[in-house]
């Protein structure tokens, strides 16, 4: 028996082009209870990350496959596939490396290897909708002799920033102050310039604030303000937002404010023609605002959340959507008297006509440092199995 660890030692959230590192080790365990231990073998080990693809029949028509024969190699269990079993399409692998060949581990003996590998930058980010799914897996595979591939998974979460790709970065050193008692790998070097150039790029989109003022009405008339600072955030941040009612000529009753994902198909893959586009509540704020001449709202963008992003086959916004019911009534009329007597007692009217009308928002979502999102991931960094 061997027990075969990988451990993500960073977390298991990566940006498109940063270079993914797990270190994978493999134990003979030494028994207490055994009174008989001898040496394992294993013939083999691989490792490879790739990106598996999954579309709801019911919404999504994808064009028919190329490969109309099967894989004769595919099929054999001896053979390395790293998606075997996996539901939908690889649309995305990395080249296999060796770990190593021939292994022999005597009892309570362990080597353990470094696997590195950078994500590609023109692949999706890892999401889970309605419609599609794209889920990032390494896959790590071990073999006995004369016997079946053991396949280790380990998912983890990709997030992609676009500009990253076209960045060029300077032939000449920096000139910030270096160790030189310490060496550095300049793979490693650029993976680190690359993450803080991604943190650089984010806070310059986001942190630009500019007052943003639209007016709410309807057929009636003017119903109040709305204010709001910036239309970008990354995840992780709340959306703040001001109502003025105070000059408004048609009194608000009550208003909710939702921030939503809008996943919609592309045209040319919809299942059928104008088929209606997904919507995901994140956070839901809702207020009774009569006679109030000012509210606020705050609604956080969850970190485990998607950024918006657009591929070939769909694309993802956010936004906000706002809900206002208001009274067909002046303002007076949502009050009466209910006594003649010097001490006056205001109540509310049993039934008055109201009318509802919505707003939407388009907000940009980017993505944030993948540190922060690793968290509150759902995927954990290590992984092991037993062959």
């Amino acid at each position: 028996m061997i027990e075969v660890l990988a451990k993500l030692g960073r977390g298991p959230v990566f940006l498109a082009g940063e270079v993914l590192e797990c270190v994978i080790t493999f134990t003979n365990p030494l028994s207490a209870s055994s009174t008989s231990a001898s040496s394992e073998m294993l013939a083999w080990a691989s490792a490879q990350i790739h990106c598996q693809f999954h579309a709801s029949e019911n919404r999504v028509a994808l064009p028919p496959s190329d490969g109309s024969k099967p894989d004769v190699q595919a099929e054999n269990e001896t053979v390395f596939v790293p998606n075997r079993g996996e539901r939908g399409q690889c649309i995305l692998s990395t080249p296999p490396k060796i770990l190593f060949c021939d292994l022999r581990l005597d009892p309570g003996e362990s080597k353990s290897y470094s696997y590195c590998e950078t994500l590609p930058v023109d692949g999706p980010p890892s999401f889970r909708g309605q419609s599609v799914k794209y889920v990032y897996k390494l896959t790590i595979g071990c073999q006995r002799v004369n016997s079946p591939i053991k396949l280790l998974r380990v998912p983890f979460r990709v997030l992609v920033l676009h500009g990253l790709k076209d960045y060029q970065f300077p032939q000449d050193e920096a000139v910030a102050p270096s160790n030189p008692f310490l060496e550095e790998e300049e793979g490693l070097k650029k993976d680190s310039r690359l993450a803080d150039l991604a943190t650089e790029l984010l806070m310059v989109a986001t942190s630009r604030r500019s007052l943003h003022l639209y007016n709410i009405s309807n057929t009636r008339g003017k119903v109040g303000t709305f204010c709001i600072f910036k239309t970008v955030y990354k995840i992780g941040e709340d959306v703040i937002g001001t109502f003025n009612f105070s000059e408004g000529d048609i009194p608000c009753l009550q208003f909710s404010v939702s921030l939503q994902t809008e996943e919609s198909i592309q045209e040319e893959f919809q299942r059928r023609r104008g088929q209606p586009v997904s919507f995901t509540v994140h956070a839901r704020h809702q207020e009774s605002c009569l006679h109030t001449a000012q509210s606020s709202f705050s609604l956080p963008i969850p970190l485990s959340s998607t950024p918006g992003f657009t591929t070939n086959i769909v694309s993802l916004k956010w936004r906000l959507h706002f809900e206002f019911v208001t009274s067909g009534e002046s303002a007076r009329t949502c009050l009466v008297r209910g006594s003649q007597s010097e001490a006056v007692t205001w109540t509310g009217v049993e039934q008055m006509e109201v009318d509802t009308f919505s707003w939407d928002l388009p907000i940009k979502v980017l993505p944030t440092n993948p540190i922060l999102a690793s968290y509150v991931s759902q995927f954990s960094s290590t992984n092991s199995i037993t062959i």
